[in-house]
């Protein structure tokens, strides 16, 4: 049988829900012009940094494909250069009226002709340079990145899907729904000042760890889901060593207003009847003794006790089955 004292205890107001990490940004890498992959630059799994190499397709291919549209764009150039001279010299005629206009309207056209296949071909030329840029598929930002969906040797083009996927850990959010009335009770509680966004939400892992970092709300949608009654909210963690992982579920835990001294009992102590709760005192002589007793709320395994109680009092929490008021009782203190 165990008897713990009623004590007080700075107790925030909290509230647990369902949640589900997300990585603050992620991205599939995908071919944009297709070839061999002739290198990968990544273990699966490692963080990466921004820039860095991942994938390189057949690059001597494309650049020979620059290559071959500079030299047609230098050609056309030098055709265009031609076209003037010969343009110029046909005005001067004119001018001098030797010559005859039939000729000098030949010699704008084919200038104009010139320039135009100048312009067509820097339009190939950028097209190729850009196709050759995509031959190597650099990291966008730092990150985890996963497995690759291909191996060295392997074709791959625009429609082979993902050759990996890449996120950003560090931060991480977790995406939760709060009832509509729990949350305009936050959101009043933080205009008034009794309450913060800021390291209002904590975070229990699938084996009942509890983050050591508090996270920030940084966003609230402004949609209602009608079928649910519910808001989803969005918390931003600090994940430097990549703990939190994308998509794992967690309990989200809500601090809805600042902590305060008050008088508490273990949560399991509190019985009830139907008229309404009582606990088991450990009186004078260490006889039992029911107490009626006032519960304002429950929080982090706690009752918080409005009436009934004195601190100081003990209160059976443990064996509570085999005790009958007015029995003596051989309580002893909590371990550890």
């Amino acid at each position: 049988m165990v008897a713990v004292e009623a004590m007080t205890r700075d107790l925030a107001e909290t509230s647990d829900f369902n949640g589900r990490l997300d990585a603050n940004r992620r991205v599939a890498l995908v071919a944009r012009v297709s070839g061999v992959i002739e290198e990968i630059g990544f273990a699966p799994g490692v963080e990466v940094t921004q820039g860095q190499t991942l994938f390189v397709i057949e690059r001597d291919l494309y650049e020979a494909a620059a290559r071959e549209a500079e030299g047609a764009l230098r050609a056309a150039q030098a055709q265009r250069d031609l076209a003037q001279i010969e343009r110029d010299r046909q005005g001067e005629l004119v001018a001098r009226e030797a010559g005859a206009q039939a000729r000098l309207d030949q010699a704008e056209a084919a200038l104009a002709t010139a320039e135009a296949d100048v312009l067509r071909l820097e339009a190939s030329l950028d097209r190729a340079r850009t196709n050759l840029s995509y031959t190597e598929i650099k990291a966008p930002f730092a990150g985890r990145i996963g497995d690759s969906a291909v191996d060295e040797g392997g074709l791959v083009g625009p429609d082979a899907g993902a050759l990996a996927t890449l996120v950003q850990l560090d931060p991480i959010h977790a995406e939760f729904a709060v009832p509509t009335a729990v949350l305009r009770d936050f959101l009043e509680r933080v205009e008034r000042g009794e309450a913060s966004k800021e390291a209002a939400v904590s975070l229990t892992l699938a084996n009942g760890t509890v983050y050591d970092a508090p996270g920030d709300i940084d966003f609230v949608d402004s949609r209602v889901n009608s079928g649910t009654d519910s808001v989803t909210l969005r918390a931003r963690f600090a994940n430097p060593d990549g703990r939190l992982l994308d998509g794992e579920l967690v309990r989200v835990t809500l601090t809805s207003d600042t902590a305060e001294g008050e008088l508490a009992i273990p949560a399991q102590a509190v019985q009830r009847d139907i008229q309404g709760a009582f606990v088991l005192v450990v009186g004078e002589g260490d006889v039992a003794e029911q107490r009626r007793v006032t519960v304002r709320r429950n929080a982090q395994g706690f009752a918080v006790i409005a009436e009934g109680l004195s601190e100081g009092e003990r209160v059976i929490t443990e064996g509570v089955n085999k005790v009958r008021p007015g029995s003596a009782v051989d309580a002893a203190a909590p371990e550890g």
